[in-house]
């Protein structure tokens, strides 16, 4: 089906689109359009030299005629005659002159535009849509309309027999090419040259003294009427493109003499070919509109002739028809075609946008018949090339006015995407309904298919149908959503289209209610799959009830509608599907909810119990151990640490959900993992409290939110821990990883203990106002991924310099932030501090955490661990264990214990600590190997040296 044809000039008038009240009763919503007139067409000879023709050009003077009319011309002509004669003379006379003075008069008319067009083919164009417009016309009119042929004129059988010229050389056929029947003159089967799909916009036409040269050879010695009539009005004729190749035509006709005529345009179908589309069939001239002299034969004859001189690209010139044995007519048929005359339409590129046939030429004194002379010729190709420059010039300003259409089109369909819609019905109905007065279409339908379907059935069945019709009341227009059900409507070229997953255009259909259809499918742009497919039905005729085909920029409107269409879908479906996953997190935290939350009778046992004092737990001293209490008693002194801190009281917090919150801490933790469990959180959290409770400087520093913040991060800155770092995390690309991106365990911390504190019954914050709740939670997180070791790596030269200091100002929010990142760090690498008893035990679970996780790495992804997590390394633990403290412990706890020397046990835990383990390197170091170890004493040696300075 051809994408676009022949059409009368037609003003279309784009608008805006208003919702209103449906006043129908089986209406669900209702659009809106007023549209809006556009301004006149440019008038006067000015119209030629306007910046369509010319963009680079801002002004131009003014030219003989412009704004004029003919009559004014003839009338200004006959008043200074003596001018128009040697005008005209002068014209006349330039004729006979060589092509290359002709070139020389207008050097600004290229002979070739393969590059400019080329390049205006590569120019790409919004939401990847096909090129500006194409090489055939399409232009309407409310005063008159081409029909398109029912007869496609692309070329039958057996035309290449006329293309056997001298002008058009033979194309190899096949052998049954030979056999003709009355009507095989038609058109040939080699490629036409394709006419430019876009104006090309690098180009100007041809200027005025250049076309009045080359059509003094009219026959009127005062010029060419036609010529000046049109090129003196401009697009004054305000008609459609058939009256104006009519008047051309009729001049012609008239000027040569000729007794019938023809004239047929390039139109670019869809497939990329370019056939002609009668505008004016062979008609006898003088009776347009009247019944036809001609037969079908003749028709057929006419349509061969015109598609070989197309093929050919020259004019063909028939002396005598009778004579020509490529005339396959019988003696009544070839009476009425004696001589034959065709010339090719040319625009100012030379390109090919027509062909005009002339039959049987008149002699003008007797009547009798003549044939088409040499000069005929060049006189029919004069008049035609002015026609095609006109035509070239009409099509780019319909194909501007088109482009503004489909803009404004656009513009507004992202408006409509970009609104959140409440339904998904209701946004591809607003969708639809924006291009639906633009395309003059009456019904929009959009059939949505099952899920899980497969083309490989005989009938895919559509799950949803979303149908609107238009109602164009005067100016405006109505559009409804009518409700329908999938068996209301007829699904055959929805189902077409799903399986081709191509455009479908259709003119004419059997069934009485659809006149013009087309379908586009709907792509998922990730999958390539149709999701949906839009179709629309019967193109109207603006203040009629006719309809007509639809054109390839109905087309194109479609498929940007598709495309918007399939966005819309898109993002119904990613909504769904987030929807989805929301409700199964919900789900999964009601889960985690119940499975982390104590059962009523041991929260009601931990409330109702006695709380042992802070000495009777020795909590306050710096070498408490957790490993020899009871489970019960290491809840009871969490209680304790809270209650000493008077942070029950000062936060108003509810002692049932504080037990209930403790209780669920403590459940967060794996008991799996060897070290980082609910003991190391207990640790973690005492060494915090000594700190805070060993002297009265730092509660002094920090605000009571600030160490209620610590309390609370460092009791849960390891929950959920696995037994591995971040580096095995993202190394083997888990969910958290995915999640986070950086700082995956802390992260993933904080969130489960902002889970455990926003649980119902354990919401110890609740008291706290809106803003103390906000900045306390921030204090929290700050606190946790202060535990990342890189964290501290990155931050602790900062915190060493400020530990040097004399005087150091406490107020600062940074200062204090800084500290509070290092008294995490302090507590959390605490262990290094115990006694050595309690050292050695907790240095054998990290170990084995390690080494479990080196493992992990060897077997899954085939690497050697780093030393520590190395199990082969295991003799070497002592020497890795002084680097250690020498590295990372040793240096923190000196400057945590120069700000507050109440803090020094910490130090010297370390300190002794590292002693023991020097004696086990230098152990180990003489039962193996002496090179690691021997770098440990001198390391340690050096370290001592520096201490006993600075102390």
């Amino acid at each position: 089906m051809p994408c676009l044809h022949p059409e009368a000039l037609e003003s279309m008038k784009p608008g805006s689109v208003t919702r209103g009240t449906s006043p129908a009763a089986d209406t669900d919503m209702s659009f809106r359009r007023e549209t809006v007139s556009e301004p006149p067409m440019v008038r006067g000879m000015g119209w030629f030299f306007s910046p369509l023709w010319s963009p680079h050009t801002k002004a131009r003077s003014k030219k003989f005629g412009d704004g004029m009319r003919g009559e004014h011309v003839e009338a200004w002509l006959d008043d200074h005659s003596d001018f128009t004669r040697a005008y005209f003379t002068r014209r006349a006379s330039a004729v006979s002159e060589t092509q290359a003075e002709m070139s020389q008069l207008v050097p600004q008319i290229p002979r070739s535009s393969s590059e400019h067009s080329d390049l205006l083919r590569q120019a790409p164009l919004q939401l990847g849509a096909s090129p500006l417009s194409s090489s055939y016309l399409n232009i309407s009119s409310s005063t008159d309309r081409v029909k398109p042929s029912a007869s496609n004129l692309s070329a039958p059988e057996g035309m290449d027999r006329f293309c056997h010229t001298p002008c058009s050389p033979r194309s190899p056929r096949s052998p049954h090419s030979s056999h003709f029947s009355h009507f095989s003159f038609s058109s040939c089967h080699s490629p036409s040259p394709n006419s430019p799909f876009a104006p090309d916009l690098s180009h100007s036409p041809q200027p005025l003294s250049s076309i009045a040269t080359k059509n003094t050879a009219c026959g009127q010695g005062e010029g060419c009427p036609w010529m000046m009539g049109l090129l003196g009005g401009g697009l004054m004729w305000m008609g459609s493109v058939a009256e104006l190749c009519q008047g051309a035509v009729m001049h012609a006709g008239e000027l040569l003499g000729a007794e019938g005529c023809s004239l047929s345009l390039v139109r670019k179908d869809c497939s990329g070919r370019s056939p002609l589309e009668e505008v004016i069939a062979l008609t006898a001239l003088g009776c347009f509109g009247e019944g036809n002299v001609y037969s079908h034969a003749h028709l057929e004859l006419a349509k061969g002739i015109m598609g070989c001189v197309l093929t050919a690209g020259s004019p063909m010139n028939f002396k005598d028809a009778s004579e020509d044995p490529r005339f396959n007519l019988d003696n009544n048929q070839l009476s009425k075609v004696r001589t034959v005359l065709s010339v090719p339409i040319k625009n100012h590129r030379g390109e090919a946008v027509g062909v005009v046939l002339l039959i049987n030429k008149r002699n003008g004194y007797d009547g009798s018949h003549s044939v088409f002379t040499h000069m005929d010729e060049k006189v029919l190709s004069n008049h035609m090339d002015v026609l095609g420059m006109v035509l070239d010039n009409v099509q780019l300003y319909e194909s501007s006015r088109q482009e503004a259409k489909r803009s404004q089109a656009l513009i507004e369909m992202a408006q409509v995407l970009s609104k959140e819609h409440h339904s998904f019905e209701v946004l591809l109905s607003k969708m639809a309904a924006t291009i639906m007065p633009f395309t003059h279409a009456q019904y929009c339908t959009i059939f949505i298919p099952s899920k899980h379907i497969s083309v490989m059935q005989e009938q895919i069945s559509f799950s949803r149908v979303i149908h609107l019709e238009c109602e164009e009341l005067g100016s405006t227009c109505q559009i409804y959503r009518r409700e329908r059900d999938t068996s209301d409507i007829d699904p055959l070229y929805a189902f077409q289209t799903l399986l081709s997953m191509e455009t479908l255009n259709m003119s004419k259909c059997s069934e009485e209610s659809i006149r013009s259809l087309i379908c586009c499918p709907v792509r998922n742009e990730r999958s390539e799959n149709v999701i949906a497919v839009c179709q629309l039905m019967n193109k109207r005729i603006r203040d009629s009830d006719e309809v007509e085909a639809f054109n390839r920029y109905d087309e194109r409107l479609l498929e940007d509608l598709a495309v918007y269409c399939g966005l819309a879908l898109q993002y119904a479906q990613a909504v769904q599907i987030t929807e989805e996953r929301r409700a199964s997190i919900e789900v999964t935290q009601e889960v985690l909810a119940y499975h982390i939350t104590a059962g009523e009778q041991e929260i009601q046992a931990l409330q109702e119990a006695t709380i042992p004092s802070s000495e009777t737990l020795q909590v306050l001293d710096f070498n408490f151990s957790g490993f020899g209490l009871p489970e019960d008693l290491t809840i009871q002194a969490t209680i304790r640490m809270f209650l000493d801190l008077n942070l029950v009281q000062d936060f108003n917090i509810d002692y049932k959900s504080l037990c209930q919150w403790v209780l669920s801490v403590r459940r967060g933790y794996r008991n799996n993992v060897p070290y980082h469990n609910w003991n190391h959180a207990l640790s973690t959290a005492q060494s915090m409290f000594a700190m805070l409770m060993a002297t009265d400087q730092l509660q002094t520093i920090f605000s009571r939110l600030e160490i209620l913040a610590l309390m609370i991060a460092s009791l849960n800155h390891d929950l959920d821990h696995r037994g591995v770092n971040n580096s095995y995390i993202e190394r083997s690309q888990q969910p958290l990883a995915q999640l986070y991106g950086h700082s995956s365990l802390e992260n993933h911390h904080y969130n489960l203990c902002l889970f455990i504190l926003n649980n119902t019954g354990s919401q110890i914050l609740s008291s706290l106002s809106t803003e103390e709740h906000r900045a306390a939670l921030h204090l929290i997180k700050r606190a946790i991924l202060a535990t990342d070791m890189i964290v501290y790596m990155e931050r602790k030269k900062e915190f060493f310099f400020l530990a040097k200091k004399s005087k150091v100002n406490w107020k600062s929010e940074k200062q204090r932030d800084l500290l509070r990142s290092m008294l995490m760090t302090a507590s959390d690498l605490s262990a290094i501090t115990k006694p050595w008893p309690e050292q050695q035990k907790i240095a054998s679970l990290v170990t084995m955490e390690f080494f479990a996780q080196g493992d992990k790495e060897r077997e899954v992804f085939n690497i050697k661990p780093i030393d520590i997590m190395d199990r082969q390394n295991s003799t070497r633990l002592p020497c890795m264990q002084v680097e250690y403290i020498n590295d990372i412990c040793y240096p923190l706890y000196k400057a945590v214990s120069r700000l507050f020397d109440s803090c020094s046990p910490l130090l010297n835990g370390c300190k002794n600590n590292r002693e023991h383990w020097l004696q086990l390197a230098e152990i180990a170091d003489e039962d193996n190997s002496e090179n690691s170890s021997s770098v440990t004493v001198e390391s340690q040696k050096s370290n001592e040296e520096e201490t006993q300075t600075e102390d």
